[in-house]
């Protein structure tokens, strides 16, 4: 396992750094923008799931101020989570986010398997999730009194996809 994690290469951090580099290597430049960053995060944390979730904190909770209190205790514990991912950022400065430090904690088998979770199940799962809910609120116009049938809005859901 040493071997591996001593193959994975950083990215330089200085013009001088770059310079350097094997012509043999090839690679997108990283960068990424204020404006790009706040993009990601926003539409990686909010996501779609902010037009559903408040309806069942208010059904569960049962009054306004205790699904305040459960949305503040949730932003609390995002934040925190937050905070821990920024540290691993700062202390592991390699690309690839949650592959880069799993693979330098863990070791290689455990970064390909959280890879191949995300692709396989996550970002389908995610993405059926956005498709399913903009087709509920894209007919609900369409029956103002009742539920969209399931049917129809699954089918509309794999047309987005």
């Amino acid at each position: 396992m040493t071997e591996a994690k001593s193959n994975y290469k950083e990215v330089p951090t200085n013009a001088e750094d770059e310079i350097k580099k094997d012509d043999d290597v090839v690679g997108l430049k990283p960068k990424m923008t204020l404006l790009n960053g706040i993009t990601v995060i926003v539409g990686s944390i909010i996501g779609s799931g902010i037009f559903i979730s408040p309806t069942g904190v208010l059904q569960n909770t049962g009054s306004v101020g205790m699904a305040l209190v459960v949305w503040i205790t949730s932003g609390i514990f995002s934040m925190v989570g937050a905070y821990c991912y920024a540290e691993l950022g700062c202390m592991i400065q390699k690309t690839g986010a949650d592959y880069a430090y799993i693979m330098v904690t863990f070791g290689p088998f455990l970064a390909f398997m959280r890879l191949w979770v995300e692709c396989i199940i996550v970002r389908p799962c995610s993405q059926t999730i956005v498709a399913l809910t903009f087709s509920v609120y894209i007919m609900k116009p369409f029956f103002p009194t009742c539920i969209p049938p399931d049917d129809s809005a699954r089918l509309l859901a794999a047309v987005c996809i």
